[in-house]
């Protein structure tokens, strides 16, 4: 089977311009996760490589599928300067490795805890899986492969990460669009929820 990670990367640099860091993690059994940071203007975006080497595989299924099954890589955006959010890194390849530690699939409309802030002060602990295809378009592979998508990260504090669980990801968006939220400020307040 074809190593997919040097076509993400290249799709990951056709998108966002030439990585200006990158930083390596591996977790115990599963394979290396790696966070590329790029940076347009004032805003600094995060962007996995790694986490789509293996197809999430649906974690009831009695063997895991080697060569079907969706495929991804996990994008954050934010504003540069504003909080030390190149601390986000470790949080990053968590998540990327969840489908290989936890046996779950990532999909637009779940939220992903991190236990802890995602850089040190943030008040964020947890994200939304935002709908691909905005700022990196999906990467086609040869059949029989799934693409590869691209999801966009929104952090959410604990008060929305808990009104999304009773009213839905949809609401929720819908609820930061009504009330003009910037999901960039590092620093942002809740929405109001009321």
């Amino acid at each position: 089977m074809a190593d997919v990670l040097p076509v993400v990367e290249a799709r990951l640099r056709t998108a966002l311009g030439e990585p200006d860091a990158r930083a390596a993690v591996t977790f115990l059994g599963t394979d290396r996760i790696e966070v590329l940071r790029f940076q347009e203007g004032d805003i600094v975006r995060y962007a996995t490589l790694g986490m789509s080497a293996q197809p999430m595989t649906d974690p009831t299924a009695v063997v895991a599928d080697p060569v079907k099954g969706p495929r991804a890589e996990l994008v954050l955006s934010v504003r540069g300067g504003l909080a030390d959010t190149d601390k986000v890194l470790r949080p990053l390849a968590v998540l990327a490795a969840s489908p290989q530690v936890e046996g779950v699939v990532v999909a637009p409309g779940a939220s992903l805890d991190v236990g802890g802030p995602l850089w040190p002060g943030a008040p964020f602990t947890s994200v939304l899986v935002a709908e691909p295809g905005g700022l990196v378009e999906d990467l086609e592979l040869d059949a029989p492969l799934d693409p590869v998508r691209f999801l966009p990260l929104l952090p959410m504090t604990p008060n929305e990460a808990a009104w999304k669980r009773v009213h839905g990801a949809q609401a929720l968006q819908e609820r930061w669009l009504t009330h003009g939220t910037d999901l960039r400020d590092p620093s942002r307040t809740s929405a109001p929820l009321e």
